[in-house]
């Protein structure tokens, strides 16, 4: 009899359940696309004081929606067998530790058709180490995202937290 009370019981509960609402899209998952490259010089703009790569177009097909992250592999970790490659998320700066407080950061643009990648300092970068302009591995990772549907207004925004504009502080910008 306990038996028959507890199916009912769950019996009832799932199918009394329902949810409200709309559909949502079909799940599924959804990877992020990545490659490696390799650059191996950079050209010098001494007018910006800046490193800058050629561009390099992507494998895949980009959306301008995904967004693009790039990370630097800046070393390796041997605690572990066999060595673990350590990427590093752009930008990334470098501090000497030298006291003059000069640095150099490596930095990316991109677009849905490629990315390019430069390096960027508080020093002229004319004198900058060989190494750090050279054999630069980079690993590119684009992950697919959708741009939002609606741009919300102010009002849309009050109504959604069921306040109005006199909840809103005004700040007065008394410069002259």
């Amino acid at each position: 009899m306990k038996n028959i009370i507890l199916f009912l019981a769950l019996s009832s509960t799932i199918l009394l359940t329902s949810c409200t609402g709309e559909q949502g899209p079909p799940g599924g998952l959804v990877y992020a696309n990545i490659f490696e490259t390799t650059v191996n010089s950079y050209q010098y703009d001494a007018v910006h004081n800046e490193f800058y790569s050629n561009t390099v177009s992507f494998p895949f097909t980009v959306y301008e929606s995904d967004a693009v992250l790039v990370y630097r592999l800046s070393g390796s970790d041997n605690v572990v067998n066999p060595p673990a490659d350590v990427w590093t998320q752009l930008p990334q700066s470098i501090f000497y530790n030298d006291g003059t407080g000069d640095f150099f950061q490596y930095n990316f643009n991109s677009t849905f058709l490629s990315v390019q990648f430069t390096i960027e300092g508080n020093f002229p970068l004319s004198n900058i180490a060989n190494e750090d302009i050279t054999n630069q591995v980079f690993r590119v990772a684009v992950v697919p995202a959708q741009f939002a549907k609606t741009n919300p207004s102010m009002e849309k925004l009050l109504e959604v937290m069921e306040a109005n504009d006199t909840h809103v502080q005004t700040i007065e910008n008394n410069k002259q």
